[in-house]
């Protein structure tokens, strides 16, 4: 299953993006109202739950920088990535799209699919004024 956020704009430089989502303590203020818990583990790894939802944990897998970061399941029974994708529209402003990715039945995606697409759009929606 993959799904995409809309697009946002950004008034800030890829690098300055980039760096807000390198720092995984920064997706606190990305989440949604109904977060119940979120908690940094490590450098690269943290812990939220939305009110209603199991723990999810999210560890940092790998950085292209200033254009990609991908985070993925740290353990769990269920694998799946979260891309952040940053696209310069010039040395001051960045287009932000974000990716989720993941195998799962046809029930479970049946499921996920309508809460993770709003989550998805929340974060992304949130970027503009968190960055």
């Amino acid at each position: 299953m993959n799904l995409e956020s809309p697009k946002v704009s950004v008034s800030k430089s890829p690098e300055a993006v980039f760096n807000f989502l390198s720092d995984i303590k920064n997706f606190e203020s990305l989440m949604p109202e109904n977060i119940s818990k979120f908690e940094v583990l490590d450098d690269d790894k943290f812990l939220f739950a939305l009110k209603g939802m199991p723990e999810i944990v999210l560890k940092k897998k790998e950085v292209i920088p200033p254009n990609k970061i991908i985070l993925g399941a740290a353990g769990g029974k269920i694998d799946f990535s979260l891309i952040g994708n940053i696209t310069e529209v010039d040395a001051n402003s960045s287009e932000v799209q974000l990716q989720f990715s993941g195998d799962f039945n046809p029930m479970m995606a049946m499921m996920i699919k309508s809460p993770i697409t709003k989550f998805l759009e929340t974060l992304a929606t949130n970027m503009p004024k968190a960055v």
